[in-house]
């Protein structure tokens, strides 16, 4: 007789840790999160009347009336408090993980307002007065979040959600058709949430901070569920779908509420720093090559453009046509990048860093003394005529049937379209020999060489096409302001600039647009807290760089290297023998 032993099924692993003892109350400590969450949100957040007038949404000791009239910041608590409750009692994969963003989303809205009633206030009367009144609405919004973070915190062991779900083209089509339009609405929201603001009213600015929080607890409660994943795996299956829906989004911008002479002028401004971004990204992403003078090519391309425009301060009389200026601009920048490279071949690492800072500086003070008269020196080349077709210029409304167009909004659709041809540049480049020859440099220069990659001219056409790209953009920013002057080039910018490569993710297109367009957009809505802007702005960037170390729209790469947990780091070597063969 033959006697079977079954293998028993492995138990269940439980939390471990400190979160062990709250694991059997996670769904309690949700549910109770999300109703204090509620309550917080309907209960008054202030003890007095601010600025002449409720703070948003009546933040006064009355009780509202009409709970169905909840705006702002509270709406955004409601809708937090009740997901989570329903999170809390229907069992879902990852919803632990989903739980904890709309945890921290809760935090962050309620900070941010906490902190701008205290500030504006004058203190903690805001929230307790003297007489002994207590305006309890942050105190219970907050522990409501810290309950739903700490619950869900005990269910992260859950199992990740696999969306594998497929279907015909058509459907995915317009599943990502509708993802685009509302990613448009979106963008268009943040940019005007708390409006444009001055330095006295800081309001704009707190609005902006509660619903960048809300907007963040969302993502981050998406990303846990899988569905953003999958949505950028169904992208990936149609990407020249995805791509001409994109474009035509972009373009789409100014008939939403974003539609204004001002934001036309911000969003042609990040267009100007993602182009220039994206350049650097083959310098720095690719090749591995620190350069800390880079903002010296746009400044380049932007004297090179003041000069041919016809402007009075010009050192040359003659107005030569747009298209062709940034053909020139492009090729003098190049110029430079490839003279500024060829010293640079023996040299790595930090001592790359200064001799790419040496020469920013260089630039810079040339161009403040106004060496040969190309720069204008203090006085900088002001007057340059603004990009005119077809009898408009860019800079006037543009009417078209029943549309009305902004002041601007030629020059945003001009810079997308510029933008979008240097990411085709960039992604055709990141795919051929040339950009694999650039990623061996990156991984190991010795490596690269042993494996035959020719690494002295490489680097060189790494700087060169860098240059280029930014220069072909520092021609559309002189005819976009119309003045050009030193100041607009100096080395913090080229700070801000490896800055978003870094944070938007080394090596990858989207990524550098999108860490321009954060590191511009944050100073500009953050100008109301005056002192307090730069510290914000410091604050969030080391807080995006401590939880996301990898960028924000990491390459598979970088992904292997600084978030093991998503795959298995590359072999060493690898790059190189791709690169050679």
């Amino acid at each position: 007789m033959t006697t079977t032993l079954e293998k028993a099924p492995a138990p269940t692993p439980e939390p471990r840790g400190r979160l062990a003892p709250v694991a059997p109350y996670a769904s309690a400590l949700q549910i109770a999160g999300g109703a204090l969450t509620l309550i917080g949100a309907l209960l008054p957040w202030a003890t007095f009347v601010l600025n002449e007038g409720p703070y948003p949404e009546k933040a006064t000791l009355e009780f509202f009336t009409a709970p169905l009239a909840v705006t702002g910041f509270r709406l955004h608590l409601v809708l937090f408090g009740i997901a989570a409750i329903v999170l809390s009692l229907v069992t879902v994969p990852a919803r632990g993980r989903m739980l904890q963003g709309l945890g921290w989303g809760v935090v962050a809205v309620t900070l941010a307002n906490t902190l701008y009633l205290v500030a504006e206030g004058g203190g903690l009367g805001t929230i307790t007065a003297a007489d002994g009144a207590v305006a309890f609405g942050p105190i219970v919004a907050l522990v409501g979040g810290a309950l739903i973070v700490l619950g869900g915190s005990a269910r992260r062991r859950e199992d990740k959600p696999v969306w594998a779900w497929r279907s015909n083209r058509y459907v995915e089509w317009a599943i990502l058709l509708v993802t685009y339009v509302l990613l448009l609405l979106l963008v268009a929201a943040v940019l005007t949430s708390g409006g444009q603001g001055t330095a006295a009213n800081v309001y704009s600015g707190a609005v902006f901070l509660s619903f960048l929080g809300a907007v963040g607890g969302l993502l981050a409660a998406l990303q846990a569920s899988g569905l953003l994943t999958w949505i950028a795996a169904v992208s990936e299956r149609h990407r020249l779908f995805s791509v001409v829906v994109l474009l035509f989004v972009a373009l789409a911008l100014p008939l939403t509420q974003a539609g204004t002479e001002y934001w036309m002028t911000v969003a042609a401004n990040i267009g100007v720093y993602a182009a220039t971004a994206i350049g650097l990204n083959i310098v720095v992403g690719l090749a591995g090559l620190l350069d800390l003078g880079y903002v010296a090519f746009l400044g380049i391309g932007a004297f090179v453009a003041a000069n041919l425009s016809g402007a009075a301060a010009a050192q040359f009389d003659i107005e030569v046509p747009f298209p062709l200026v940034m053909v020139i601009s492009a090729v003098v920048a190049g110029t430079f990048g490839a003279v500024v490279g060829s010293p640079t071949l023996r040299v790595r690492g930090d001592y790359l860093a200064i001799v790419t800072l040496a020469f920013g500086e260089i630039f810079v003070r040339s161009s403040q003394n106004n060496i040969g008269g190309f720069t204008g020196g203090s006085n900088a080349i002001p007057g340059i005529p603004p990009v005119s077709a077809f009898g408009n210029d860019f800079n006037d409304e543009l009417i078209i049937g029943s549309v009305e167009l902004p002041r601007g909004a030629l020059y945003y659709v001009l810079i997308v379209l510029i933008v979008a041809a240097v990411m085709l540049v960039f992604g055709n480049l990141k795919n051929s020999r040339l950009g694999r020859a650039w990623i061996a440099i990156r991984e190991d220069e010795d490596a690269a060489r042993a494996m035959g990659i020719r690494t002295g001219p490489v680097k060189i056409l790494a700087f060169m096409i860098g240059a280029t790209i930014a220069g072909f953009a520092g021609a559309f920013f002189a005819h976009k302001t119309g003045t050009v002057s030193y100041e607009s080039f100096k080395f913090l910018e080229s700070v801000t600039l490896l800055a978003a490569v870094i944070l938007g993710g080394m090596g990858t297109i989207p990524g550098a647009v999108l860490g321009a367009s954060i590191l511009f957009v944050l100073p500009e809505k953050l100008r109301e807290f005056a002192d307090y802007r730069l510290l914000l702005f410091g604050i969030a960037l080391i807080l995006i760089m401590r939880f996301r170390p990898q960028g924000l729209v990491p390459d598979s790469h970088r992904r292997a290297e600084l978030a093991p947990d998503s795959g298995v780091p590359p072999t060493p070597g690898t790059a190189a023998k791709a690169a050679a063969s």
